[in-house]
């Protein structure tokens, strides 16, 4: 009885190692896919199947007002709804011919310390960055979400802020969320679930729309203010413990590594950590706009 006991165990040990064996080779292979290989925008843009379903948000939508236009329109989160000490880290590289960069001494910063993060990547930053996207995709540290194809605010009328042009109406506005999110989720084999518009702006719309493609559009609650060019590491640093508390979400971006924002950062991590504060990702979290 015994021995039988001893191969049914070793028949099992020997099923799940089988078992584990097809599902490494089966994530290899999934990962192997993309590997010299590249999402063809104007592909995807052109499929019939991605192109009735334009048709139908499109259709659907034909009735939409633009309504209010801004950071913190009705509808855009902007917190993490909780009472908790917890707070979210998002940088966002956004692409162009100025904002291409890649601040690798911040992004080794917080996987050193074990930070987790939320990206917002965008289209023009992928296609400048793609070895580097892909690596990014594979640190389970961090989140990848949408930050549009081509960085445009978020518009159905053609609003433009900082002097970015916004998209113009559904149409474009449709294709600037959904082609960069099926880019994202070609490389890092999720879809996102969050998308923040260039200068973070979108108007009543563009809410509409995202909910139709099951994205959130997600703005910031603490602006650290390290956007801006020439921005002192001290001044960054006071921007985000000033405004700091529980459930904020922290806007910084990660394309930049000629301004201050690694040099913020590491003395913001650790006054934080000395604060009781933990750092976490979107995801898993209820949002909510701001009061």
């Amino acid at each position: 009885m015994i021995k039988i006991m001893q191969r049914l165990v070793s028949s099992s040990l020997c099923f799940l190692q089988m078992k584990n064996s097809v599902l490494s080779i089966v994530a290899f292979l999934a990962c192997s896919e993309v590997i010299g290989q590249s999402f063809d925008v104007n592909k995807e843009a052109t499929d019939l199947n991605y192109c009735e379903q334009k048709s139908n948000v499109i259709e659907k939508l034909k009735d939409i007002k633009a309504g209010k236009f801004g950071e913190f329109t009705p509808g855009i989160m902007a917190k993490i709804s909780s009472s908790r000490k917890i707070i979210a880290l998002t940088f966002d590289a956004c692409g162009g011919p100025t904002g291409s960069g890649f601040d690798s001494a911040l992004i080794e910063f917080l996987k050193e310390e074990k930070i987790k993060a939320t990206l917002f990547v965008s289209g023009l930053w992928i296609g400048k960055n793609d070895s580097l996207f892909r690596k990014l995709c594979a640190e389970p540290l961090f989140e990848i979400e949408n930050h549009g194809l081509s960085h445009r605010p978020c518009s159905i009328s053609g609003k433009s802020k900082y002097g970015i042009a916004g998209t113009e109406n559904v149409d474009d506005m449709y294709d600037e969320v959904e082609l960069n999110a099926r880019q994202i989720e070609f490389y890092n084999r999720k879809k996102p679930r969050f998308y923040r518009p260039a200068a973070a702006v979108a108007d009543e719309g563009c809410v509409s729309v995202a909910k139709e493609l099951k994205e959130k559009i997600v703005t910031y609650d603490v602006l650290s203010g390290d956007a801006v060019p020439g921005t002192a590491a001290a001044e960054i640093k006071k921007n985000i413990l000033k405004k700091i508390g529980p459930g904020s979400i922290v806007i910084m971006h990660m394309n930049h590594p000629e301004r201050n924002g690694f040099e913020a950062l590491v003395e913001v991590v650790p006054e934080l950590k000395k604060q009781g504060y933990e750092f976490v990702k979107l995801e898993n979290h209820p949002l909510s706009g701001k009061k």
